[in-house]
């Protein structure tokens, strides 16, 4: 199914895990992937893959917490591409710490990237979308942005804020012909989560709290991005998609 074929697709935080998987997918329906991460040595070998596989990608490095380098990098994106006809807005940062021993510089980073950083690349897309009269935003959000869980009280804010920003931008944007989402994965294993948790929680956690018995993978969460931003979900704007195999069930 080639449900993107001559669109171009931003996808941040693209070098692994996640973000991999999601422009792994758009670039099989046929987009021309625009990866972006913080880190060149994995967004070359991001690019790499995809391009060994015959897809088409390039790749930007900036860091999505400074406005500046947004700035330059979106103009960059534009001026080669022409335009950008959807953003998978997926950057983002987790640590696991109690909530009297967040130090302030860490509750800065965490707010920085997953939601000032969010803010950056999403008005600076949308400010072209909104030129272009049509555009798809999908940004990711947690189940940690609907419920609380104890020692990620820097990560909540963080998600709890991009569910709102969300639901903004569906309000402001829609009459623009732009469509704004979110996703919001529950556990998923990624290096990221692997390098929080170890096996034993992992199994723990998924025996007390995952109705379908297994965690999330990076491809199941990827698939729901590329549904909201196809022609499938022609009519679903303002929404937060639960993927998290039944845990907000109980």
């Amino acid at each position: 199914m080639q449900r993107f074929a001559n669109l171009t697709t931003l996808v941040t935080g693209a070098g692994q895990g996640i973000g991999f998987a999601i422009a792994e997918r758009f670039a099989a329906e046929g987009a021309h992937v625009l990866l972006a991460d913080i880190k060149e040595s994995t967004l070359i070998e991001a690019e790499e893959k995809l391009r060994a596989a015959g897809y088409s990608a390039s790749r930007y490095a900036f860091d999505v917490s400074s406005p500046d380098q947004v700035d330059e990098a979106i103009s960059r994106m534009i001026g080669e591409r022409g335009e950008i006809h959807i953003l998978a807005n997926n950057a983002g940062i987790a640590s696991e710490e109690p909530f009297v021993d967040i130090p302030d510089e860490r509750w800065r980073r965490m707010i920085d990237v997953n939601l000032n950083g969010m803010f950056y690349v999403a008005q600076r897309v949308s400010r072209a979308m909104v030129r272009q009269g049509k555009g798809t935003i999908v940004n990711m959000a947690s189940t940690n942005g609907l419920v609380g869980e104890a020692g990620y009280a820097h990560y909540n804010a963080s998600k709890g804020g991009v569910v709102l920003l969300t639901k903004t931008m569906a309000i402001e944007l829609g009459r623009s012909g732009i469509r704004v989402n979110a996703v919001c994965p529950g556990y998923i294993v990624t290096p990221l989560s692997a390098s929080i948790d170890s096996e034993g929680v992992v199994e723990r956690y998924v025996e007390r709290y995952i109705p379908l018995g297994r965690t999330g993978k990076p491809e199941d969460v990827a698939s729901v991005f590329a549904f909201l931003a196809s022609d499938d979900a022609a009519f679903i704007t303002g929404e937060c998609i639960v993927v998290d195999g039944g845990q907000l069930a109980f």
